[in-house]
């Protein structure tokens, strides 16, 4: 059993907890995830590592509601247990492969949206803790729904926050912000990362693709399994077939199909749609997880 030693919310339906798992807080990067169980009939969820202490072996969480399972994960306080805590999985990012000698001469750009700040925080405090600046910009709905903003404030070269009603700070999208950086006030990138709704990775991509800036994109939204046993996470990138769970979560944002990943995103949600990528995707849409069959309770 993996203990919750403190459980807060942080804006509407999302939940940060820090559970004790020293094996995983030992070995884990940022990039990488892990997947959660609450008991014998639960959900196993694929959650992106938003910190760790490998001295106190905590791992950090963070957890929005968006059905059943995740209603029951968020109810939890501190003091209650995880039956499973399974990681750390995927890859990391391939920011941490690099020398900080070699990074410290590149000019690097976050942007993150909503839920993505969580996955965000550890590359950029990874970074920082290595002598790299970078700029991170933050969006959400509204002012409520941005979270750790003192944390990334504390690590990030500059921060930048827009809403998209304008209630704190500034009106608009992270690609205005990010539009108004280069073109207005001549900043240089090298490299862009953008962690966020599917939609909002795609038209960052556009942005950086136009403004000929490197980005890599994080397709952690459309795991399901978190293994590769289902085929959930499916997409095409560069022409090949990958999936997020075991080749990510990252991925060349310029090279990934996102209109086919929304489009088969959706499919997912019903049992027609499974039962027709079924027929379509044959041996790579593997039906390992049980999602196919009852379409999972997340």
């Amino acid at each position: 059993m993996f203990p919750i030693v403190k459980a807060e919310k942080l804006a509407d339906k999302i939940y940060l907890m820090d559970v004790k798992a020293p094996r995983v807080a030992k070995s884990c990067l940022p990039g990488e995830f892990v997947i959660v169980k609450i008991d014998e009939v639960g959900e196993r969820i694929p959650l992106t590592i938003c910190d760790y202490d490998r001295e106190a072996g905590t791992v950090t969480i963070v957890i929005q509601v968006v059905g059943a399972s995740t209603q029951r994960m968020c109810e939890l306080k501190a003091g209650d247990e995880f039956q499973d805590f399974v990681g750390p999985l995927g890859n990391p990012s391939e920011l941490v492969k690099e020398e900080p000698e070699e990074l410290k001469k590149k000019h690097i750009v976050f942007v993150a949206g909503g839920l993505g700040t969580a996955p965000v925080y550890p590359q950029v405090k990874w970074l920082h803790e290595h002598g790299v600046d970078a700029d991170v910009i933050v969006g959400a709905r509204n002012k409520e729904m941005i979270i750790l903003e003192d944390e990334m404030r504390a690590v990030a070269g500059n921060l930048y926050i827009t809403t998209d009603d304008g209630s704190y700070v500034r009106k608009g999208m992270g690609t205005d912000v990010l539009r108004e950086l280069v073109e207005k006030e001549g900043k240089h990138y090298d490299l862009c990362i953008a962690i966020g709704p599917m939609i909002m990775m795609k038209f960052v991509c556009l942005l950086t693709k136009e403004l000929e800036i490197p980005t890599v994109v994080s397709m952690n939204p459309i795991m399901i399994d978190g293994t590769g046993m289902c085929g959930g996470c499916r997409l095409m990138v560069g022409g090949q077939v990958k999936f997020a769970c075991v080749d990510g979560p990252e991925f060349d944002g310029h090279l990934v199909d996102f209109d086919g990943a929304m489009k088969r995103q959706q499919m997912y949600k019903t049992q027609e749609g499974r039962a027709m990528l079924r027929l379509q995707e044959g041996e790579s849409h593997h039906g390992g997880c049980g999602n196919c069959e009852d379409g999972g309770a997340r």
